[in-house]
């Protein structure tokens, strides 16, 4: 069995069924470090404008700690944080391998130091997919010589996706340092949930006051402008020739600063049929995903967008622009659902029509993310494992 140590920065809603799953396998023994704890209490998320207490268990099912650490426990400031037993936590665990979740946190680098000095080989995972690369020159070089100094540290890279994998190999990490675990959510409990919901599906819909038979268009996101809900509100519009109220219902599911600025725009059309639901928590979601026919993702950065691989376990098709990170993976351009460019309005309007005509577009959503899971996750963990202990014996 393998002593693996963690570290990440708090409780995450999407780790912890993973967290859970690696820790019951009988070849890994697993101790899961924490730099804070502001999510398992209410607190105040600067995106959804809102106070967020999250509805499923976080640290259940795993054995973990947090770190003793110095610097502001405010959310906002916590990045700043320095952790004050990284060493002795590491020392006494005897472990054979560390994994760190990415590199922004100044503990997250604390640890990696302090693995190279016990000899302790690092996995990262991060979610840099190079959408949001620097453009300012000397962004761009600082970021690359940091980048440049970290990497050499790493024994072996858990890359999530197609555009994760290319970021490594762009740094310089070569081909055999680089293993798959990709960017996956719970694809049993949303499934389960949405059998559940499928019901009581038209009790939800009569509840919304929508009328049976007309198509839903959702999207569930923080209302803020790198998600960019307004273009989606403005394609929206493009659904009519003619001025009358378009036969989809469009759905607005989250909170945020751009809210009461979608609400004017849409008053102004005259029609019933765009609503804004606000904030639903993570149990809600399964119903509200098994409501809709296309789910949207118009963002202008999303490194991945985890809402993609919730809603392709409702069987959906999906529209995302070109800066969302998980489009190579989980979008079948012209199958289960299309990709267009950010910004471009007539296109993703274009794009919404096509999946509103295509209703096969969610069944291969659906087979889709069966290959896209927590069980491939493992499976890449375990291979970067067994290369750890190659290395070693070398």
């Amino acid at each position: 069995m393998l002593r693996i140590a963690y570290f990440v920065s708090h409780p995450i809603q999407y780790q912890a069924p993973l967290l859970r799953l690696i820790a019951a396998d009988p070849e890994i023994e697993l101790k899961v470090f924490f730099y804070n704890d502001f999510s398992l209490k209410p607190y105040q998320d600067l995106g959804f404008g809102r106070v967020i207490e999250w509805d499923v268990p976080l640290i259940e099912g795993y054995d973990y700690c947090f770190l003793n650490s110095w610097g502001s426990k405010q959310q906002q400031m916590s990045q700043q944080s320095l952790a004050k037993d990284i060493s002795k936590q590491l020392k006494q665990g005897q472990f054979d391998a560390v994994w760190v979740h990415g590199w922004s946190w100044l503990c997250s680098i604390q640890v990696v130091l302090a693995a190279n000095r016990l000899g302790i080989p690092v996995l990262l995972r991060g979610e840099t997919s190079g959408l949001g690369e620097p453009t300012h020159p000397l962004k761009k070089r600082a970021k690359r010589a940091f980048l440049n100094w970290l990497f050499p540290k790493i024994a072996a890279f858990l890359y999530i996706g197609t555009l994760n994998r290319q970021f490594y190999k762009n740094y310089g990490v070569e081909d055999d340092r680089l293993f798959c675990v990709p960017y996956a959510v719970d694809n049993d409990y949303f499934q389960q949930r949405v059998i559940l919901a499928r019901p009581n599906r038209e009790e939800l819909r009569r509840s919304l006051n929508l009328d049976f038979g007309r198509p839903i268009i959702l999207y569930a996101a923080k209302l803020i402008e790198v998600k960019r809900p307004q273009d989606l509100l403005a394609a929206y519009r493009l659904l009519s020739s003619d001025g009358i109220e378009p036969k989809p219902y469009l759905l607005f599911v989250g909170d945020g600063i751009l809210r009461l600025t979608l609400e004017a725009e849409a008053k102004k059309t005259n029609w019933q049929s765009i609503r804004f639901l606000g904030f639903r928590n993570q149990s809600e979601m399964p119903a509200i995903y098994d409501l809709c026919d296309v789910f949207v993702l118009p963002s202008n950065f999303e490194p991945w967008g985890l809402a993609i691989n919730e809603v392709m376990n409702a069987g959906k098709a999906v529209v995302v622009s070109d800066r969302v990170g998980c489009a190579p993976d989980l979008v079948r351009e012209g199958q289960n659902g299309r990709i267009f460019p950010v910004g471009e309005i007539t296109d993703l309007a274009e794009a919404i029509r096509f999946c509103i005509d295509h209703q096969t577009a969610g069944d291969i959503s659906l087979k889709q993310i069966q290959k896209w899971s927590y069980q491939e996750d493992i499976q890449g963990l375990k291979q970067a494992l067994n290369y750890l202990k190659y290395k070693v014996a070398e």
